[in-house]
């Protein structure tokens, strides 16, 4: 069993920079991709980025492409999604999620374990 827990969201101006992580518990591994997810009031939940189990490979949605960076600590068992230049239209919860696989999965059927998530809230 593993426990993801999220932290790092809040209300923040548009062009402004949050930094979210993702702090894994229980039966933990280093060998799973890893990815972020978000869903806004009245949306689907969609998704953000992933990255392998080694770091070394990345996918964005077009969305978050140029923005968001997503990276992991395998020591800390910690993920990490970088966003700047924040817009109106990033608001949502935002969830990790750990891939049934080691690859930078972009589907939600390929990941196993989810966090609760944390809001993000972006002002005009």
């Amino acid at each position: 069993q593993v426990q993801l827990t999220e932290s790092g969201g809040g209300l923040v101006q548009a062009g402004g920079s949050l930094r979210l992580a993702c702090a894994a518990a229980g039966r933990t591994s280093s060998n799973n991709g890893v990815g972020w997810f978000r869903q806004a009031p009245g949306r689907k939940r969609e998704f953000v980025a992933g990255i392998n189990w080694t770091g070394s490979t990345t996918n964005y949605a077009d969305s978050a492409k140029g923005r968001f960076t997503i990276s992991r600590d395998n020591a800390k068992s910690t993920l990490y999604l970088q966003m700047n230049s924040l817009k109106p239209e990033d608001t949502a919860i935002y969830t990790c999620a750990v891939a049934l696989s080691s690859y930078a999965a972009v589907s939600e059927s390929s990941y196993r374990y989810w966090g609760q998530g944390t809001q993000v809230t972006v002002t005009s």
